[in-house]
């Protein structure tokens, strides 16, 4: 039987009519080579920001579950589209929302995660013969309420379907060829990495880096999916995320930057720890970093990134006024920018943190928060100077010097 290989293909790819012709004709090339094509599409270039818009002006801060209702429609109208052209082109193609293909996922307006992937009408469209398109971004709770899957979540459909579908691979296209080692907007020596391994493509996502979605990389990483970051534009570059990693692997891989970060102190205690649980549960937030003391004496640490824009969704402004509101002075709060430098040299080298401080200090940054988790060392910087220290970290640790030596085989 012939493989299937899973196609996403972000907004920017199917932006208009001309678009969306050049991704049927590589859907209809990989088909005509020799594999089964299930294709994940998001919506047509800034639909889904039109749509946000077109709900504010019906009403101040619109219900979640009617918003998932209608940003949905986004990716329906480029999955149509889509399977029209590949039609047109003598192919069978057959469009399936979330919903229809199986995906489950939890009750989470906004923010749902794939429970169950039950690809059966995948998997017999396939074995006719047609090329599946997918609207990436959607499922459907176990109330049959129509979800969302957060920022990325065209990736995250494309992953989980490899997985159901025991795919051959999952390719993830975009208007950038692969992973940078910065923002190459923000650093002019960034470099494409050939490979990264999950764990270092997951740390990078929670961090900032914009190409691969967290949760995507994550479902990549439990069912072992190689993930195939490559341009939609036809440029040949490639980053692969995988394990068995090559001998000459990078010691550190990248540095990145996530805005819109808060960090919270507030004492060690089990009532208070409760409390901020509750609210973080009911925002659907999950913490970036996480460290707790061992005594009622001590003081918790906890960091959490905004993923959707306040204008969008405001829960994440709401659930920190909340909790300010309940803990009162007992809430330190801090805001910033998260710079950070990622690879396995973060907690296998002793003289990381001086180096780290160093950078940051000629940068003329100020970092008066650094933490170290998982494969990540991080500060919380004011917004102004995260640019300024994502070029010095760059220098110092992804260009040269003894931080560049590679991860012994």
């Amino acid at each position: 039987m012939q493989p299937v290989v899973v196609q996403k293909y972000g907004g920017s790819s199917v932006a208009d009519v001309e678009r969306i012709l050049k991704v049927a004709d590589r859907i209809v090339a990989t088909r005509n080579a020799g594999r089964r094509v299930v294709a994940v599409v998001s919506a047509m270039g800034k639909t889904t920001d039109g749509l946000v818009k077109l709900a504010h002006e019906v009403c101040d801060t619109p219900d979640r579950r009617e918003l998932d209702m209608l940003l949905t429609a986004g990716e329906r109208i480029s999955m149509s589209l889509l399977a029209m052209a590949v039609r047109a082109r003598g192919l069978p193609a057959t469009s399936l929302t979330g919903s229809q293909c199986g995906i489950l996922t939890n009750d989470a307006p906004g923010g749902a995660r794939v429970v169950e992937v039950r690809p059966y009408r995948v998997q017999d469209a396939l074995d006719q013969g047609h090329v599946v398109i997918v609207a990436g971004f959607q499922g459907v709770s176990y109330r049959r309420e129509v979800t969302t899957l957060g920022r990325g979540g065209g990736d995250t459909t494309a992953v989980a379907l490899a997985a159901a579908l025991g795919a051959e691979s999952c390719e993830i296209y975009s208007d950038v060829d692969g992973v940078y080692s910065a923002d190459p907007r923000v650093v002019e020596d960034a470099r494409r990495l050939d490979s990264l391994s999950h764990d270092e493509m997951l740390a990078m996502a929670r961090c900032g880096a914009k190409v691969l979605a967290a949760d995507a990389v994550a479902y990549a990483r439990m069912h072992g999916i190689a993930l195939y970051a490559r341009a939609q534009d036809g440029r040949t570059g490639e980053t692969i995320v995988r394990n068995n990693l090559p001998s000459d692997h990078a010691w550190i891989s990248g540095v990145a930057a996530r805005h819109g970060c808060a960090l919270l102190r507030y004492a060690a205690d089990d009532d208070v720890q409760a409390a901020v649980e509750a609210e973080l549960r009911a925002a659907n937030l999950s913490p970036i970093a996480l460290i707790t003391a061992s005594s009622a004496a001590g003081e918790h640490t906890l960091l959490l990134g905004r993923d959707v824009a306040d204008a969008v969704d405001p829960t994440f402004e709401r659930c920190l006024a909340t909790l300010q509101s309940q803990l009162g002075p007992a809430l330190i709060l801090q805001r910033g920018t998260l710079v950070s430098i990622v690879g396995p040299a973060v907690g296998r080298e002793p003289g990381l943190l001086t180096a780290f401080r160093a950078a940051l200090t000629a940068s003329g940054a100020a970092a008066d928060t650094v933490l170290c988790h998982g494969l990540c060392l991080s500060g919380l910087l004011g917004p102004a100077d995260a640019d300024a220290a994502v070029v010095a970290l760059h220098r110092t640790f992804v260009q040269g010097g003894p931080w560049h030596t590679p991860v012994p085989s």
